[in-house]
C-alpha cells in the first residue's frame, strides 16, 4: 500500500491511501479469448452440463453465453465446449480436454498477475 502526504500548505499533512490493481485476458488476434467471466462460464458448463444452466447460475443471457461460446471456440486451437442439440431433457454441453485446459492456464496466468500486483503494492 503506497502512502503519500498531500500539500506543503499550512493544513495538516494528510495521508491517502492508494492500492494497485488490475484485470488479465487473454486475446487472439485482438479478440477477447478469455478473461474471468467466460472461464466461470466453463466451470459452471463443466458443472451444470448445460449452456442454458449455467448461464442462469450466472445471471447471464443466453445468448450472451452462447455468443462467448462460440467466440471461445472459434479462436481456440480446438472446441473448449462440445454441444449436443436438444431432445426431451433439453440440450447438454461439456467442457473438452482443451477446456479443461484453457481454464487451467488461464487461473495460472491469473495467480501470476496477482502475485505481481501483490508484490508491488
Amino acid at each position: 500500500m503506497f502512502k503519500v502526504r498531500t500539500g506543503q500548505t499550512n493544513r495538516p499533512q494528510q495521508s491517502t491511501d492508494y492500492s494497485i490493481g488490475g484485470r488479465i485476458w487473454v486475446q487472439k488476434d485482438g479478440e477477447l479469448y478469455l478473461g474471468w467471466g467466460r472461464v466461470i462460464l466453463l466451470e459452471k458448463i463443466e458443472e451444470l452440463g448445460s449452456i442454458s444452466a449455467a448461464a442462469r447460475a450466472m445471471k447471464l443471457g443466453y445468448r450472451n453465453a452462447w455468443l462467448w461460446i462460440e467466440a471461445m471456440n472459434r479462436l481456440a486451437p480446438s472446441p473448449l465446449i462440445e454441444k449436443r442439440v436438444g431432445g426431451q431433457r433439453g440440450g447438454q454441453a461439456r467442457v473438452t480436454e482443451e477446456g479443461r485446459k484453457a481454464i487451467a492456464r488461464y487461473k495460472e496466468i491469473r495467480r501470476l498477475f496477482q502475485e505481481f500486483i501483490k508484490g508491488i503494492s
